[in-house]
């Protein structure tokens, strides 16, 4: 894999890119602190490109795939360079419209690159290898994000709110570059095909009903989503508690390098006849990390909750992506990856949100232990319906 010169585009695109991301939501966390003072207004700006990414998600699918996958990478790599202007704008003129225009428009990038991105590694890595490359990429996401996070904090020290978004763009247009020079074999879609890719996701709906290991993987990433949808105002509560502010760093720090064991071992201690199993096995373990942060008034109790979380769901999401790109025919990887894409960005804000309301009513031991029983509700639910969801593939495969 690693002779693959398509390999380390792909990865170096993406740690490359990934920095490019953080330093724009660095510089957009200072920018909304600076020039709005309301939180509600602040959640409406984040949300309205959220809204967007979501609103072209089906369009994405079809486009990703009725034309070759490159073209579409490097059309939503040079929109995401290019957004970055409205953000100057923005600056320039202290201007909350611009800001608006920045967040819907990367995002709607971010929309058509990511499905794009899952449904390009299996043109580019052997059948064999992607549970590596899956878990590698991962971990190269990881990376990006915890450079990113501190050359942004560093740069907001000694330099202007311009210079974070100015290395964005950099970012961005060095990410183009890599895609630019990225083989991909693939073949151009026949015209009829093109038609078929008009229904959108309705073609996809039935494939998940037909592919119970898929199915199965789709109902199990909610687990991880309950975390993950409120993961910043959990370490912002649990640092109230606490009333120790240092206690975000080492949770974002064990977090983070949790996930990258759990992204490197995952190939060692699973294979592919037994994919579902370890599903469950991860997924169990992300309820009880949420489950354990009742305790998360003692230090070294949330310290171990965040880091069991980390390190199983840096095996969890390389099981799923494998899953979903070996089983779902590649003529239907651009829809579903988007279809996916848009239910993780609905998922999330739907956590966030409940997790902000029950935050300011019940507090944060009483969430957990609400979202970590959820949790294990949605395993017990698939694993009773894990036999009827494959008699209903055998008796539609006869």
């Amino acid at each position: 894999m690693w002779k693959n010169r398509n390999v380390w585009l792909v990865l170096g695109g993406e740690f490359i890119a990934g920095v490019g991301l953080w330093l724009g939501i660095i510089g957009n966390l200072e920018f909304l602190q600076t020039y709005v003072p309301s939180d509600f207004l602040k959640s409406l700006i984040l949300f309205s490109g959220l809204l967007a990414g979501v609103m072209v998600g089906p369009l994405a699918g079809r486009v990703i795939d009725t034309y070759q996958k490159k073209q579409v990478l490097l059309y939503a790599g040079a929109g995401r360079m290019f957004s970055v202007v409205f953000m100057l704008l923005a600056l320039k003129y202290e201007s909350i419209f611009w800001m608006v225009c920045f967040m819907v428009s990367i995002q709607i990038a971010a929309a058509f690159y990511f499905p794009a991105l899952q449904a390009t590694i299996p043109l580019v890595v052997a059948e064999k290898e992607l549970l590596a490359m899956n878990g590698i990429h991962m971990n190269v996401a990881t990376m990006a994000r915890i450079f990113g996070t501190a050359f942004g904090g560093a740069l907001l020290v000694v330099m202007s709110l311009y210079s974070l978004y100015i290395g964005a763009m950099i970012a961005y247009a060095l990410l183009f570059l890599s895609t630019f020079f990225l083989t991909v074999k693939e073949n151009k879609t026949p015209p009829s095909s093109k038609q078929e890719t008009k229904q959108g996701f309705k073609e996809v709906i039935p494939i998940l009903r037909n592919v119970p290991i898929v199915y199965i993987a789709i109902l199990l990433t909610f687990v991880p989503q309950l975390f993950i949808g409120g993961f910043n105002l959990m370490v912002i509560n649990i640092s109230e508690l606490q009333h120790d502010p240092s206690i975000k760093g080492w949770l974002y720090t064990i977090e983070g390098t949790c996930f990258l064991i759990g992204a490197f071992i995952v190939k060692r201690i699973t294979d592919d006849k037994r994919f579902v199993r370890w599903m469950y096995v991860f997924a169990i373990m992300i309820a009880f990390a949420h489950l354990s942060l009742y305790f998360a008034d003692i230090k070294i109790a949330s310290i171990l909750s965040f880091g069991l979380f980390g390190m199983a769901v840096g095996c969890f999401f390389p099981i799923t992506a494998t899953i979903f790109q070996t089983n779902i025919a590649k003529e239907y990887h651009g829809r579903f990856f988007s279809f996916k894409n848009m239910l993780d960005r609905v998922m999330f804000q739907v956590v966030l949100l409940s997790s902000g309301f029950l935050l300011d009513t019940i507090g944060l031991q009483k969430m957990v232990l609400i979202f970590g029983a959820l949790s294990l509700f949605i395993i017990f639910y698939v694993s009773l319906k894990k036999g009827t969801i494959k008699n209903r593939y055998e008796q539609n495969s006869a």
